[in-house]
């Protein structure tokens, strides 16, 4: 017990001082687009008094940037070397039968690949002011071991096949949403457009489906196009799953859109 409060200390701790590192860069004297497009608007007005201490607190912040930027080039990270279709594992990978100790390492893994993955789809939507948090990928960890232990030994049955893959992709996307582990800015494309869930399931919805491509494993290792597969198939499916979604079963109605996917992608 002691253990898992430390470690859910420590991956919310890494949460905030991700957030404060944002918040840093985007105050770098040298940094935004936004701040250069800023200056050539307002360059008519009369200057702002405070625009030296300005100056000073957007030098400072890129000093503060760099500095952790070469602390953080000591300190040994948990990373992926790379990030594509090869990253992502299989869901018995994610959710194995076994001790506390298996648990939690399994646990580690799925919020650590979760995040680097997240990141690599948020870039290839081309959003850049969305918030990853561990900590949401570690509470939908803990909600599909809590709420759907019957879909997790289906999967780990030998005989299991394309349905229990599929059901389990549901099942996670459902927690994924219901947790929101990717937050985004104000300003978040076509956000007004196709609705807050929409936007959220164009970015969990591939994560989701890369993994039940790597759990059903049919060519062996996954290839690293994978996941730009998954998010083309997605945004495709993208209105489908979002009728799935809204329904009172979600789980049960996105069973055959998962399992469909998953029976034609490579």
């Amino acid at each position: 017990m002691l253990r898992q409060i430390s470690e859910d200390v420590r991956v919310n701790l890494k949460d905030r001082l991700r957030e404060v590192r944002d918040i840093i860069r985007q105050s770098r004297h040298d940094g935004a687009s936004e701040a250069s497009l800023l200056r050539e608007a307002t360059s008519h007005l009369p200057p702002f008094p405070g625009k030296g201490i300005e100056g000073l607190l957007s030098h400072a912040a890129s000093a503060v940037d760099e500095a952790l930027s070469i602390a953080e080039s000591f300190v040994p990270h948990e990373r992926p070397i790379r990030v594509d279709g090869t990253t992502v594992k299989g869901l018995g990978t994610y959710f194995p039968a076994g001790d506390e100790e298996r648990q939690l390492g399994a646990e580690r893994l799925f919020r650590r690949d979760m995040y680097y993955l997240g990141k690599a789809v948020l870039a290839g939507l081309k959003i850049d002011n969305a918030r990853i948090h561990e900590a949401g990928f570690a509470a939908v960890h803990a909600a599909m071991r809590k709420r759907h232990g019957d879909l997790l030994a289906a999967l780990a049955a030998p005989d299991a096949g394309l349905q229990a893959i599929a059901a389990t992709c549901s099942a996670l996307l459902v927690e994924c949403l219901g947790q929101r582990p990717i937050r985004f800015g104000d300003a978040a494309p076509d956000a007004t457009a196709i609705g807050d869930k929409a936007l959220d399931i164009s970015c969990l919805a591939p994560i989701v489906l890369a993994c039940g491509l790597a759990t059903t494993g049919r060519d062996g290792a996954p290839e690293p196009d994978m996941l730009e597969i998954a998010i083309l198939a997605a945004e495709i499916r993208r209105d489908r799953i979002v009728q799935a979604c809204a329904k009172a079963t979600p789980v049960g109605e996105l069973t055959p859109v998962f399992a469909t996917l998953l029976a034609h992608l490579p």
